[in-house]
């Protein structure tokens, strides 16, 4: 069983590096999925295990922000922000830096994810309406969803897994992360505004999609304040000793009780493919360490210098599994066979992650689902355009990032 467990691991891991099973429309999800149900058919996992292996904590807390992300979303809130973003009477330059600290502020609190979702349809009709190119803009966008999410443990699905299993308290784990997440936002808009620059005005747009359509409505006023008192309430309760996954449910629950929004639009809002990802990953990440196998190989490495804590080895791993198989696989991957991680590694662990996701397209989530809602309203964004951004603004915000960890004395250099 071994053998199998290994080589279902090695085949659903390399899936996830090339996004998809060879002339099969299998996704990451599907893939991750599909290596689960093998090994429980297989009986090299017993449904008991299988349960056992799912952090339900980690996935209830993701459930219960993309509920509260819904209300926004249903409110109006996104789509007036990213209209009112491509429609203010400001120069490119200005609006570049709206973009960047709307995208990147809005992903501390809620899931980068579905921010980057919601907004980035409205701000292409927007961009075009004007006649600018769209991809910069896009461009930063996604890299302040990545780097604003890093600031705080609920930004993004791999700091909500880091910060369940570590214990790691909002406020600290912000006083850690945010100092290099708000860096790397000025990062972002300097990167972008001097790649494109000379640029960023002159596009030359096709015809707007959907001119007819106007302005959308100013956000419900009652529906926002009830996700703005939800997101009050959720910074409270991580104060307290209160269970987190607990309190984010209740407030979910809370979102759900409406009047106007039936629950079954605010549950279609929940990314549940990344839920099942986490599952089929849980799973999968549990059989392998079962083996005895990872923890060999953690020992191996410590002997050889290459402890799990120090910057070496973490920043490797996060540049280069952030950039094949992403940055929630390779973070479920670690946390499953890293047994005893201090605190400040896993702090270091959070930023270069999620950091790292900015380098290429494949990178994180949020680049993806970007460049796919970007392209089903006729606006290309290609990988090379990403990357000519990407690779800078990643290399200076992990540099900055891990100047502060050192200063701060939270990892050791060797």
């Amino acid at each position: 069983m071994t053998l199998l467990i290994l080589v279902t691991f090695t085949v659903v891991y390399l899936g996830m590096a090339i996004g998809h099973l060879p002339r099969l429309k299998v996704d990451r999800t599907g893939i991750a999925m599909l290596g689960a149900i093998v090994l429980l058919v297989a009986g090299a996992v017993t449904e008991g295990a299988a349960i056992k292996a799912i952090d339900f904590p980690t996935l209830f807390i993701l459930l219960g922000l993309m509920i509260l992300s819904a209300q926004f979303a249903l409110s109006g809130f996104y789509d007036w922000c990213a209209w009112r973003l491509a429609n203010v009477p400001w120069k490119p330059e200005a609006l570049l830096a709206a973009v960047v600290v709307v995208a990147g502020g809005l992903s501390a609190l809620l899931a980068n994810d579905v921010v980057v979702f919601a907004m980035t349809p409205l701000l292409c009709a927007g961009l075009r309406a004007r006649g600018l190119d769209a991809r910069p803009y896009l461009i930063a966008l996604a890299g302040a969803a990545n780097a604003g999410s890093a600031a705080t443990v609920i930004g993004n699905p791999q700091n909500i897994l880091i910060g369940q299993l570590g214990h790691l308290g909002f406020w600290r784990f912000l006083f850690a992360c945010g100092v290099p997440a708000f860096l790397s936002l000025v990062i972002v808009y300097w990167v972008v505004a001097r790649v494109w620059r000379g640029r960023l005005s002159d596009g030359q747009a096709p015809a707007l999609v959907n001119r007819e359509e106007g302005p959308p409505d100013a956000p419900r006023a009652w529906q926002l304040s009830k996700g703005l008192i939800g997101v009050v309430v959720l910074l409270v309760a991580f104060t307290t000793p209160f269970p987190r996954d607990v309190a984010v449910l209740g407030i979910a629950g809370c979102m759900l009780v409406s009047r106007r929004f039936a629950s079954r639009d605010m549950l279609g809002l929940v990314d549940w493919h990344l839920l099942a990802l986490f599952a089929g990953l849980f799973i999968l990440t549990g059989a392998l360490a079962d083996t005895g196998l990872p923890g060999q190989l953690v020992d191996q490495l410590a002997a050889s210098g290459l402890a799990l804590d120090r910057l070496p080895f973490l920043g490797a791993f996060s540049v280069l599994a952030s950039n094949s198989i992403g940055n929630v696989p390779a973070v479920v991957l670690l946390m499953k066979v890293w047994a005893h991680p201090p605190e400040g590694a896993l702090y270091a662990l959070a930023l270069f992650s999620t950091l790292a996701g900015n380098l290429l397209l494949p990178g994180s989530l949020a680049n993806i689902i970007t460049v796919e809602r970007a392209a089903a309203v006729g606006v290309t964004l290609g990988f090379r355009d990403h990357a000519r951004c990407g690779v800078p603004m990643t290399v200076l915000s992990l540099l900055l990032a891990t100047v502060w960890l050192l200063a701060m004395g939270y990892i050791a250099a060797v």
